[in-house]
């Protein structure tokens, strides 16, 4: 349920019954303060100022026309005109009772499902993951998540880099290292960074390597049988790295999902045909170039998008707009998700323009580029070991659960050995997720350990505990969660609170999706463990002399706080444990 959407729809036609236009806007928010309610209409001010009348007096008429009698026990006309509305114990009771017995918790499908194809992860198959693709892997697998469970049809697309120059150079110090006799699995390509470091010091220092690795990109370029051989040799344990990062990380990408740029190979000529025969692209400097006025400089010069190169090569530009034909003509996607470095933002809007104009993106089809900041160190600079280098994401995860495991010894626990290192794993990969997911996407943040494996605060270990002590009272109390079923008295501040916050669940993941930001849940998961706290100490579940059908109540509560946590940390890609 979406008390908010249900308002809005009650609003609209209250405004027109009193006479305002149908799309006046009602501007339905959350009120910050107990005392102003639970829900404002604000709308009435906007609409005063536009026909120039009294606010007050409008906010009346739509009062007069407003239909809440199943929801709301009082409506009132505060300060200039906002309209505060106090929702019925009765409607509340009767909402949580229905999210209880759902195993979606009340959370209704859209009512019209739309495609969505969303493009995250792209590491460069020619290196390791590393922290710099922490970020557009977890902020694009939670916004799927959350797609996902609100009923979208989703299509996950790992645009990984898997073509260019830098292969030619890769398979021909491939081949060289199988005629030696490496085992490629064990030593090869066991670290692909030593193994890229190793082929770039040959393409820079030996005599007549580099010669052979150009003529290697050509080969492979044309097709040629023995260098796709070796390319696909070196592709496929490239992708075994990332797999298991994946695994590790608890994101739902998998090798069906890669759809890498050689996968556009055969239709790149075909664009660059298309551009030109539009007269979008011209020639400039031996070159296919499109010169994009809405992206003039303050000189007026236009922004240059060079689309193929003087020697007839392709580049980045040319794969992302036969990206955009494949998904918007093809796959006929109604939203396109593009989860990328923000120093990227210039490149997206040329491929959205260009695309636009050629056709290869369809007018229905909503192109949005999702750009996330930069994880940054203690030193305000872009996250690197102590001796500056990339850090590796499998490495990072590693040291996390290892922190993890060690602030988990200073507790006092009967848990087994095999029990707490599967707790330090879930605490440790969570941390690092929920560190990173909860700043705003855009934001840069920084990377500090003792805060995001802290079991205090705005954390995954604080969220995880909180859903721990929760079941706690279950094995206590040794009723069933499942198979409780009791009607929730709303009787104490604290019990309206957490009631309000567990309802707004679904206006949570809206916003998550329509706006592409899971800091939103991450806030809200938070504020839910919180209010949970107040509400446990204001108000016993257990205690001695608690009448039964309170205590049930209150179970029923504590089991919606439980299964909210964990839905939530779901979507987010975080595990929960029974016990810590």
């Amino acid at each position: 349920m979406n008390i908010r959407t249900l308002l809005i729809e009650k609003a609209i036609a209250a405004m027109v019954a009193a006479g305002l236009p149908e799309d006046t806007n009602p501007a339905v928010t959350q009120s910050t303060r107990p005392q102003f309610g639970d829900y404002q209409i604000n709308g009435a001010m906007g609409a005063a100022k536009k026909l120039k009348s009294n606010p007050r007096e409008l906010a009346q008429k739509i009062i007069d026309n407003l239909d809440l009698a199943d929801i709301a026990e009082k409506t009132e006309i505060a300060g200039p005109g906002f309209i505060n509305i106090h929702l019925k114990p009765a409607f509340l009771s009767t909402s949580l009772k229905a999210a209880n017995e759902d195993e979606k918790l009340a959370v209704a499908p859209h009512a019209t499902a739309q495609k969505v194809v969303v493009d995250y992860s792209s590491p460069n198959l020619a290196k390791e993951m590393h922290v710099g693709h922490l970020r557009s892997t977890i902020i694009g697998d939670a916004v799927v998540r959350a797609l996902e469970f609100r009923g979208d049809d989703v299509v996950r697309q790992n645009h990984m880099g898997d073509w260019g120059t830098q292969f030619g150079m890769l398979i021909a110090h491939l081949e060289d290292q199988i005629k030696q006799g490496v085992d490629l699995e064990s030593v090869a390509l066991a670290d692909l960074e030593t193994f890229y470091r190793d082929a770039k010091k040959r393409f820079d220092d030996e005599e007549g390597f580099a010669d052979k690795a150009r003529d290697y990109v050509v080969k492979l370029q044309g097709g040629d049988a023995h260098c796709e051989k070796l390319w696909k040799l070196f592709i496929a344990t490239s992708v075994k790295h990332s797999e298991e990062v994946y695994k590790r990380l608890n994101v739902t990408l998998t090798q069906d999902d890669i759809m890498a740029e050689s996968a556009y190979n055969s239709e790149l000529a075909n664009i660059i045909a298309l551009l030109k025969d539009k007269d979008i692209a011209v020639e400039s400097e031996g070159a296919q170039v499109v010169f994009l006025d809405e992206l003039a400089n303050k000189d007026g010069e236009p922004s240059v998008f060079i689309v193929q190169k003087s020697g007839g090569g392709f580049l980045y530009a040319t794969t992302d707009l036969a990206a955009c034909d494949y998904r918007s003509n093809k796959l006929g996607a109604d939203r396109i998700l593009i989860f990328v470095d923000a120093r990227q933002s210039l490149h997206f809007n040329q491929v959205e323009l260009t695309a636009r104009k050629a056709g290869l993106l369809r007018d229905e089809t909503s192109y949005e580029f999702c750009p996330f900041g930069t994880m940054m160190g203690e030193d305000g600079k872009p996250f690197k070991t102590r001796t500056g280098g990339t850090v590796k994401l499998a490495d990072l995860l590693e040291e996390s659960i290892t922190r993890a495991a060690a602030k988990l010894a200073e507790r006092e626990s009967d848990l087994s050995d095999e029990e707490r290192s599967e707790i330090a794993r879930k605490v440790g990969i969570g941390a690092v997720k929920y560190a990173d997911l909860s700043k705003h996407r855009t934001s840069d943040y920084i990377f500090n350990w003792d805060t995001m494996l802290s079991f205090e605060g705005a954390t995954a270990p604080y969220l995880q505990y909180a859903y721990t002590r929760v079941r706690s009272i279950f094995r206590k109390s040794g009723i069933d969660a499942a198979s409780l079923i009791a009607d929730v008295a709303i009787n104490e501040p604290q019990e309206k609170a957490l009631a309000l916050k567990l309802l707004q669940l679904e206006e949570v993941l809206d916003l998550m999706i329509s706006e592409a930001t899971p800091h939103v849940l991450c806030g809200y998961l938070y504020e839910l463990a919180s209010l949970y706290m107040t509400f446990y100490e204001a108000c016993p579940v257990l205690k001695e002399g608690v009448e039964p059908s309170v205590r049930d109540s209150r179970l029923v509560l504590c089991n919606l706080v439980a299964k909210t946590l964990k839905t939530g940390l779901d979507l987010l890609g975080i595990e929960v444990m029974e016990q810590m």
